[in-house]
């Protein structure tokens, strides 16, 4: 059902790739002025439908209408060019460019051949002032953090003075003032008479800042609806097909006091050594075996520094990491050897080889196992890797598939199967479930519980407090590179990790939104 008062009509499209129908005759309209909330679980389509909107993908049949006029658009320039830009969940900033060049990137302000510098700055400047995403302007953009290159994106698309922007997962990186700050500037978008299409799977985000939300499963458009007329588990209900009852299975009972420690850390410190600004300072705590510990606080914090410090992956600068008795040098080499594993934050920039097979990415860091006298034993390593993937519920179309055929879901479900191979007895995991739908975190959360019951320690790094909340037997915040608060069992109270993120002593910090 179509209206010609559409900015944007998406018109029976179906797209297909290989054998997997990822649109099935999709009907669904953007207006102007309207946030429009796309939910659904990863393989749902929602990013396969934003890309031929932004003219990332050509659909096979059907059509998409600008003003309710046919549009054909063969790449994504054409679609900016037409006013249809969007910000992808994975980033694609260029790193060693600065954060001016970044936003003004192909519409650089010009006299002749030369580009006028200080006008692209003045732009830049405005577009922060104007939408409060503070980052500093200058700054190379592969030396800023995951929430900050998130908000570089988010101002190049702003930058565009767009008819639609396509908002894929914008909140996932950002802290949760500044998660707010970025619903507000969605709305003032909508005010302006820009159409937003925001996908995220923080439901009750998209509830609060759409109009409008479409519903999609398995390449279909389930259906359209004002977003006053849904709730959490209607649209839970819509994505799977299913009533789906708590959001988190049972914790596994708290390991006893007298349990060993697998993970103690002592003073440990580091500073960055381009800017000398401290990262974190005299981090001390311990895991048991089978204890589940999340590490919160918000963005800039120090959480993922610690994280990557005790995996090896960055070196710091005092204190001491023992696992299982053994001091680690510091090495990722040397930390495998111990028996601990990462489920890094961003799994494509850290964590997969996209173009290889899910084997490759399953076997990887264990290939030592699948030696032989002529080389890797191969139907070894496939019997391992299906025994893994299997384990935490990786679907596949096969072990040769390349991982960037997959969904989120399953993407992430890769690296569980990777750690679930090595048998670890320390699992760090930052931002275990980010980009994931709410089937699959689910099973991600089996998952970790299934590890603890057989005795791995758990550290995990999340931004989602509900998600600490329903997981953790212990929570340790961070403020300003130092660990300020601990909370055990019935002690892990939303508002108190807030107030202890904020550096407050009331439950005030309860009222602000989102994640942290």
């Amino acid at each position: 059902m179509t209206s010609a008062g559409a900015l944007v009509s998406v018109r029976n499209v179906s797209k297909r790739f290989g054998a997997t129908d990822a649109l099935t005759e999709v009907s669904v309209e953007f207006h102007a002025g309207v946030v429009h909330g796309l939910v659904g679980e990863n393989g749902a389509g929602k990013s396969t439908l934003a890309g031929i909107v932004l003219g990332v993908h050509a659909p096979d049949s059907g059509e998409v209408c600008l003003d309710g006029s046919p549009l054909r658009l063969d790449s994504p320039a054409d679609g900016a060019a037409a006013g249809l830009v969007g910000v992808a969940q994975e980033l694609s900033l260029l790193p060693a460019m600065s954060v001016v060049d970044n936003v003004v990137l192909g519409t650089e302000e010009h006299v002749g051949p030369f580009v006028k510098r200080r006008a692209d700055r003045a732009r830049v400047k405005a577009l922060i002032a104007e939408h409060g995403l503070n980052v500093p302007i200058d700054a190379r953009v592969g030396s800023l953090s995951v929430a900050d290159q998130q908000k570089v994106e988010i101002l190049r698309a702003l930058g565009r003075r767009s008819r639609l922007v396509v908002l894929d997962e914008p909140t996932a990186r950002l802290a949760s003032h500044e998660a707010l700050e970025l619903r507000r500037t969605v709305r003032e978008l909508a005010a302006r008479g820009v159409a937003v299409v925001y996908v995220s799977h923080f439901l009750d985000e998209v509830l609060s800042v759409s109009d409008t939300v479409t519903v999609m499963r398995d390449g279909h458009v389930v259906r359209t609806s004002p977003a006053s007329a849904e709730n959490h588990e209607s649209l839970v209900e819509g994505m799977t097909g299913r009533r789906i009852g708590d959001a988190f299975p049972a914790k596994p009972p708290a390991p006893a006091p007298g349990a060993p420690v697998v993970l103690q850390v002592d003073g440990l410190s580091s500073t960055r050594s381009d800017t000398r600004v401290i990262e974190f300072f005299d981090v001390s705590f311990s895991i048991r075996a089978g204890e589940i510990v999340g590490l919160v606080g918000l963005v800039g914090a120090g959480r993922s520094e610690v994280a990557h410090a005790v995996y090896g992956a960055s070196r710091a600068g005092a204190g001491s990491v023992h696992v299982n008795g053994d001091r680690l040098s510091g090495s990722i080499t040397n930390a495998l050897a111990a028996g601990v594993s990462l489920i890094p934050e961003s799994r494509r920039q850290q964590g997969l080889v996209a173009q290889r097979s899910v084997r490759d990415n399953t076997t990887l860091p264990h290939l030592r196992h699948f030696r032989g006298r002529l080389g890797i034993r191969t139907r070894q390593e496939e019997r391992a890797a299906a025994v893994a993937c299997d384990r935490v519920g990786v679907r596949r179309p096969s072990l040769t598939s390349r991982v960037a055929t997959l969904s989120g879901g399953n993407q992430q479900k890769v690296l569980f199967a990777r750690a679930v191979m090595g048998q670890p007895s320390l699992l760090v995991a930052d931002e275990p479930t980010r980009g994931v739908d709410v089937g699959s975190k689910r099973s991600i959360y089996e998952t970790v519980n299934d590890m603890a019951e057989a005795g791995c320690a758990v550290l995990m790094v999340s931004s989602e407090l509900e998600e600490v909340i329903g997981t953790c037997h212990r929570v340790l915040v961070m403020r300003q590179g130092r660990i300020v608060a601990e909370f055990t069992g019935d002690e892990i109270v939303e508002a108190d990790l807030l107030a202890a993120a904020f550096g407050q002593t009331s439950r005030s910090a309860a009222d602000t939104d989102g994640p942290v």
